[in-house]
């Protein structure tokens, strides 16, 4: 025993001076690793769940369900000594960011996609430590306690969690691979965190697996009520009909006219994150991406390879749409076709996009489609602001099921599944 307690405090000697050097090399007048620190947070999307609309950035506050517990809320990561992360070591950063446990022990629920940032490597997180830490203004705003009741609330059983499926260290590159190919290996098993919301989930929400290596890596989940679509190779399941530069293009602007348009946590992706990093790191995630193992669920064609145009638009010209009505047709026209046109068509320019050929809109599952109804898109990037307006206040749950059927039917898959009234409550 005393041998053994012995070895540990001599392993815990020879790393404290490790660990205080690197301390020690980061400084607020670092401008060169606060700045690669700045992309590397922007490439994580951290600003999605560590700020709110009308909050300060990175000041936390923003609720996130957690399936079968209840609600927690985002941490404030800004410096702000009383509330943030002011006090923390770089060692007490790692242990949060990569191991999934705050400072003061707790276990961080999954919520915080630890598990892909396990991947990240020493010298990224060093550079995210030093932007967090001097590059990020403070704020005084304590966090919001979660919602779960207890004996949910307990964390304990998250430690039994970690050790079945924590998988630590960093990012190994292979080396049968191009450099570009590991470059998006890292960038979408690590920062960019993809498996959480594009890879199928397990009995205990862990996701199945964490890189290509797994069998239903990227293969497509629900999180939140928006469907993270298929993202393998697979030709009709998943996104292997698109080219290397379609797939750039939709990281880069969220839009491939004629294809895809993103909308939901997707569009926030890209608005904060895709869109502003590097030509060649989006390069390096296209490239990777398409070479995930297909993982098909017997799709018979391409989400895009949808529809035909309605014609509906002759029988009802010149017909009062009265408030209330269940008529889909109706309701299209009346509320859709000023946009997307009365054929379904959309714009000449791809401004407003076609329904016909759209990947959300021939889905089996239309429940992304119902969120756009309800809940509209905003998305910003560099020279090009979209936008849709919500219907969530305009239209029931009826009307929206029947309006979201009748878009399903008409313009994507006709084998989808129907949504119903009470579907569409859930969304709201």
């Amino acid at each position: 025993m005393l041998k053994i307690t012995f070895f540990w405090l001599l392993a815990g000697a020879l790393t404290l001076p490790a660990l205080a050097q690197a301390e020690s090399s980061v400084s607020g007048n670092d401008t060169a690793l606060i700045k690669r620190g700045e992309y590397l947070a922007t490439a994580g999307d951290c600003m999605a769940c560590h700020s709110t609309v009308k909050g300060k950035p990175f000041a936390g506050g923003l609720p996130l369900k957690v399936p079968m517990l209840g609600t927690i809320y985002s941490s404030n990561i800004t410096p702000d000594p009383q509330t943030g992360i002011g006090t923390w070591s770089l060692d007490d950063f790692d242990r949060a960011l990569r191991k999934g446990v705050s400072k003061d022990g707790h276990n961080l629920y999954p919520a915080m996609p630890y598990v892909s940032y396990a991947k990240v490597s020493d010298d990224d997180v060093k550079a995210l430590y030093a932007y967090f830490r001097y590059g990020v203004a403070p704020v005084n705003q304590a966090t919001h306690a979660s919602d779960i009741p207890w004996p949910l609330n307990m964390r304990w059983p998250l430690t039994a969690w970690n050790w079945l499926f924590l998988t630590s260290g960093s990012y190994q590159a292979k080396s049968n691979q191009s450099v570009e190919w590991n470059r998006g290996a890292y960038l979408v098993q690590g920062l960019a965190h993809c498996s959480t919301c594009h890879t199928p989930r397990g009995f205990a929400m862990q996701e199945k697996a964490l890189d290509e290596t797994g069998g239903d890596f990227l293969g497509g989940s629900v999180l939140a009520g928006w469907d993270g679509y298929n993202i393998t190779s697979a030709t009709n399941s998943g996104i292997g009909g698109w080219t290397h530069a379609q797939l750039v293009q939709y990281l880069q602007t969220g839009s491939v006219p004629g294809l895809a348009q993103a909308a939901g946590p997707m569009g926030e992706a890209v608005e904060h994150s895709f869109s502003k990093m590097t030509d060649a790191d989006i390069n390096a995630i296209a490239t990777y991406v398409r070479t995930v193992p297909a993982v098909s669920d017997g799709s018979r064609q391409a989400r895009g390879a949808w529809g035909k145009p309605a014609t509906d638009v002759t029988r009802l010209r010149g017909v009062a749409m009265s408030d209330g009505t269940l008529d889909p047709a109706r309701l299209y026209l009346g509320n859709c076709a000023t946009c997307h046109q009365a054929q379904g068509k959309g714009t000449p320019d791809g401004y407003y996009p076609p329904l016909l050929h759209n990947t959300t809109v021939g889905a089996s599952n239309p429940g992304n489609l119902v969120q756009v109804i309800l809940h509209g898109v905003q998305r910003k990037t560099a020279g090009n602001d979209v936008g849709m307006p919500a219907f969530a206040t305009q239209l029931n749950d009826a009307q929206i099921a029947a309006l979201a059927n009748y878009v399903t039917t008409q313009f994507g898959n006709p084998a989808a599944v129907q949504v119903t009234e009470k579907d569409v409550g859930k969304l709201r």
